[in-house]
């Protein structure tokens, strides 16, 4: 499994072999380096912890030992990949914003201030709010993973991929891109 952290510069967009507008995000994606392996016989299941945007040995590689390197080298074009990170937040927004609702009543004859409200939260008889309840709230900053983006270019002088597509949040979120 190929994996890698980056962090989303910006939108952009290129042109492909037709001349067709693709439009793509601009991560810049690692380097990280291998700081801990863990083994199924030591630690009683296998993975690797990485540091994101700092430099231990010279030679890129994908081995699994403490020190080495990872890039955007074990990319290519055409792979598909799932990016992971944390969406825009939104604030505290009404239902209508956040659950899509059409509001309460019409505009018409003497509705003041009813447009975008809930309306009923509930029946009488339970004498609560029911679990689950759509209502306004905090919206986003959750996160996000986004399937099957196709990697447009990959610039390994610079570090950076070109995802074709939209990824989650705003410019600077750290991302997790697996392969």
């Amino acid at each position: 499994m190929k994996f890698i952290l980056g962090q989303k510069l910006k939108m952009s967009q290129i042109f492909d072999e037709k001349g067709n507008v693709v439009p793509v995000t601009l991560v810049e994606a690692g380097p990280c380096s291998v700081t801990q392996v863990k083994t199924k016989e030591k630690d009683g299941y296998e993975a690797m912890q990485i540091e994101y945007k700092k430099k231990r040995r010279e030679s890129p590689a994908w081995g699994g030992n403490v020190g080495d390197i990872i890039d955007v080298s074990i990319f290519h074009e055409g792979d598909k990949v799932k990016v992971s990170g944390i969406s825009k937040g939104k604030g505290f927004t009404g239902a209508v914003k956040k659950w899509g609702f059409k509001g309460r009543l019409s505009a018409t004859h003497g509705t003041k201030h009813e447009l975008r409200t809930l309306g009923s939260t509930g029946s009488s008889q339970p004498d609560r709010l029911r679990k689950g309840r759509k209502m306004a709230g905090r919206m986003g900053a959750e996160r996000v993973t986004v399937k099957n983006l196709k990697i447009a270019k990959v610039d390994k002088e610079k570090n950076l991929l070109m995802l074709k597509g939209a990824v989650p949040g705003p410019r600077g979120t750290l991302l997790e891109i697996r392969g």
